[in-house]
């Protein structure tokens, strides 16, 4: 539980934007947003100061796929570069976010504007992400198409489940948010910012001020958990499809965990009770926010139970 006129960073899934993946039109994006939106309105409507970041990993994929496909059937159309499809899906998507809560707001009558910040993440060219990328984006391309590309554009391909071949890039973990000065004022002022969007665009410091973007995935829960200690957020809230962290998960013993201790949660990771690529990164993000300052937690829960779970009635709390 926090206190009122707390200062929360909220973790939305790049799912929680597209309801369908069968439909996965602009539309049909903007219908699900004004779902979304209820729930954060209602922490906002309480008094707290909120920081969205969101995923953005089926908005990106279509996008980097669109331009595949184009460049398939018309060689005179360049593959758009990776880090530029991540910072248009920042900006289709915190465009789809601003009108869903600024309608919500307008509805309850509270006089806030919101406003997305496009957000550079910079990342540690040594990072092991790199030595070693496994993140599959875009199409799948057959042995043939898929050794061309590897030649020709320097992409890594690797085979996929049978599927065929994709593109896979790092996942290195964020350094700084090279924005953040600016989310800050903004937040300060008391507007509702949209940041870090898809984890962030990923690029490399090259000294002087000269940043290079690089084709990565940067784990939005990672880079949600990095802006949040920058603001010196009270809480962070990862938002995921389940009300609780479990253990034991899909087994009869599965057994839901309400508040649990930094110490505690590190044993249950240390026997595998967490999925990497599904809860693990969650937690991980969650422990590390809470033990960078003292008096900071974080809540991982369901979108439609945050303010319960910011009640403490709900979620699953990670305390020191």
């Amino acid at each position: 539980m926090v206190n009122k006129n707390s200062r929360i960073v909220i973790a939305l899934g790049g799912n929680a934007l597209q309801a369908d993946p069968k439909d996965p039109t602009a539309a049909a994006q903007l219908k699900t947003a004004k779902e979304t939106a209820k729930p954060i309105v209602d922490l906002i409507e309480d008094g707290h100061e909120v920081i969205i970041a969101h995923g953005n990993g089926p908005q990106v994929g279509q996008l980097v796929a669109t331009y595949e496909t184009a460049s398939a059937k018309n060689s005179n159309l360049p593959i758009m570069p990776f880090p530029e499809c991540g910072a248009m899906s920042q900006g289709y998507i915190g465009y789809h976010l601003q009108q869903a809560l600024r309608e919500e707001m307008i509805k309850r009558g509270i006089k806030k504007e919101v406003g997305t910040v496009v957000t550079q993440v910079v990342v540690d060219e040594k990072d092991p992400g790199f030595q070693n990328p496994t993140k599959p984006v875009g199409s799948f391309f057959n042995e043939e198409d898929a050794g061309r590309m590897e030649k020709e554009m320097g992409f890594v391909m690797k085979e996929d489940a049978g599927r065929g071949y994709r593109r896979v890039v790092a996942s290195p973990e964020p350094v700084d948010v090279v924005e953040a000065p600016i989310v800050r004022t903004l937040v300060d002022s008391g507007h509702v910012v949209i940041t870090v969007g898809g984890g962030g665009v990923p690029v490399l410091d090259r000294g002087d001020g000269i940043l290079e973007g690089v084709p990565a995935v940067i784990d939005k829960d990672f880079a949600s958990e990095k802006i949040a200690e920058i603001l010196d957020a009270d809480m962070l809230i990862i938002l995921t499809a389940v009300e609780k962290v479990a253990i034991n998960f899909g087994t009869p013993q599965i057994e839901e965990l309400s508040e649990i201790t930094v110490a505690k949660t590190k044993e249950y990771m240390e026997q595998g009770h967490f999925a990497p690529g599904s809860m693990l990164p969650k937690v991980k993000a969650a422990l590390k926010f809470v033990e960078s300052k003292p008096g900071r937690k974080t809540l991982i829960t369901s979108l439609e139970k945050a303010k319960e779970g910011i009640e403490g009635k709900t979620g699953t709390t990670i305390i020191p």
